[in-house]
């Protein structure tokens, strides 16, 4: 990198800082709450974790995300500031692109497009996309890595795993190791534009029978390892949508073509998106869902999926054993009675709105926090009973469950959730779901490997 592109990197970053300086105490905050169960806004924290997570200031701030698709979780101006983080942060300018562009194409890379709008059009932590046509009349988005986001990254995963470390002297509610493995490991993935490209490909094919649910095409000719090209999808933000869609119908469907754009993968298929944030789809005029980005995408074996059932089953009927073994199916370790009760009260939370087959909103209580109360009452249990050390599976499926729960919130929707599960596992088999993972996997060319 010369001095040209150094000086554009620390532009961004110092524009990128002035976006988020006012949010950063709450991104650590963030990062604390949802992957280690911590409250970091009690003056008693010790001084040296409050250290290290607030030195999370680059990519890793992605997990900070989420918060921004929970209701009431914080004061109004604090969401927008970070929803512009998820797509809207400060872009780098036209010269940075010409460098990137001609570093990922070569310098002809103009003769790529029809043309070509140096303006980026959305911004995050680890690139921004710019609006193009295609030589074929397409419209295209085209998704530019920031130069050197593997250093960036690779600096901001220590850190999260120090911060990590630190909390657990102090807190045994949480074995977090599996749960860094988990998130370094995705997070790792996110930098790799070929394999997004992949994850792309399987959610067509996956998704192709969901006339409701809008996946983008990738453009070979046009992408590289650091370089995304693919269809471009008009829609509108989700919190815009609900803003002039105020009837409970439109709602309503949003929520359900929702629903099945994240689990239809995941219990015919074993896959499932682990990140539903706000900027990763738009919702059409009609209620249609786009899905816009692929990096954060979760294989499961077949027999983790078989096990999500056996829980809801056992909990259903009162069958402690089925509950019992599917916990231990997804390597729960060492369960006794007391813990045992305290993951079933949590699985019941969850699962509640699948349990009752009446129109219902997802949550129904007063709370506009979705699982806050629970989590609470999780956490100080396993505290006291010394702790538990969760699957890493486990940690973009309960964001993926929280996260959307979280959407369905927003949209204040009252749905039959109940018949949309039973319509998914219905015809459940551990041995089909193996056999359309292995073929769907095949197909687009996803490594397996976890």
């Amino acid at each position: 990198m010369d001095n040209t592109e150094n000086n554009s990197l620390s532009g961004r970053i110092k524009r990128y800082a002035k976006v988020t300086g006012a949010v950063g105490g709450i991104a650590a905050r963030v990062a604390g709450q949802r992957y280690l169960g911590l409250n970091l806004g009690k003056q008693e924290m010790p001084a040296d974790l409050k250290s290290a997570l607030g030195n999370l200031k680059g990519p890793v701030m992605k997990v900070a995300q989420i918060l921004a698709t929970i209701p009431d979780a914080l004061p109004d101006e604090y969401v927008e500031e970070l929803r512009q983080l998820q797509s809207n942060a400060p872009s780098m300018g036209r010269l940075f692109v010409k460098r990137r562009m001609s570093a990922e194409l070569g310098k002809d890379w103009q003769n790529s497009f029809n043309s070509f709008n140096q303006e980026a059009v959305a911004a995050a932590s680890l690139g921004q996309v710019h609006k193009a046509e295609s030589l074929d009349g397409k419209t295209v988005a085209c998704k530019l890595q920031y130069p050197d986001m593997n250093s960036a990254v690779e600096a901001d995963l220590k850190q999260l795993r120090l911060a990590m470390s630190i909390y657990q002297r102090y807190d045994n509610a949480i074995n977090a190791s599996e749960i860094y493995k988990e998130l370094s490991a995705r997070i790792r993935e996110e930098l790799d534009y070929i394999r997004e490209g992949q994850n792309m490909a399987l959610y067509r094919l996956m998704l192709a029978k969901e006339e409701t649910v809008h996946v983008p095409d990738l453009i070979e000719t046009a992408s590289t390892d650091r370089l995304l090209t693919m269809t471009w999808l008009n829609g509108a933000p989700i919190l815009d949508f609900i803003k002039n869609n105020p009837e409970l119908e439109m709602r309503n469907l949003v929520a359900k073509n929702m629903f099945r754009a994240w689990y239809v993968p995941f219990y015919l298929y074993g896959i499932i998106h682990g990140d539903p944030h706000l900027g990763n789809y738009s919702i059409r005029p009609n209620g249609d869902i786009n899905l816009l980005d692929f990096g954060c995408i979760r294989i499961f074996p077949p027999t983790f999926v078989k096990g999500v059932i056996d829980l809801y089953i056992g909990l259903r009927d009162s069958d402690e054993e089925l509950a019992v073994n599917a916990y231990r199916t997804w390597g729960f370790e060492n369960l006794d009675r007391d813990t045992i009760d305290v993951l079933n009260h949590w699985a019941r939370f969850v699962y509640s709105p699948l349990m009752e087959d009446k129109v219902r909103r997802i949550q129904e209580t007063n709370s506009g926090v979705y699982g806050k109360e629970v989590v609470e009452k999780v956490h100080k249990e396993l505290r006291r009973l010394n702790g538990v050390k969760p699957p890493r599976e486990f940690v973009l499926m309960d964001r993926a469950a929280i996260g959307l729960g979280s959407v369905f919130l927003h949209l204040n929707a009252e749905v039959n959730w109940y018949n949309i599960f039973q319509e998914l596992i219905s015809d459940f088999d551990v041995s089909e779901v193996a056999y359309r993972q292995n073929e769907a996997l095949t197909t687009a060319k996803v490594p397996t490997a976890l």
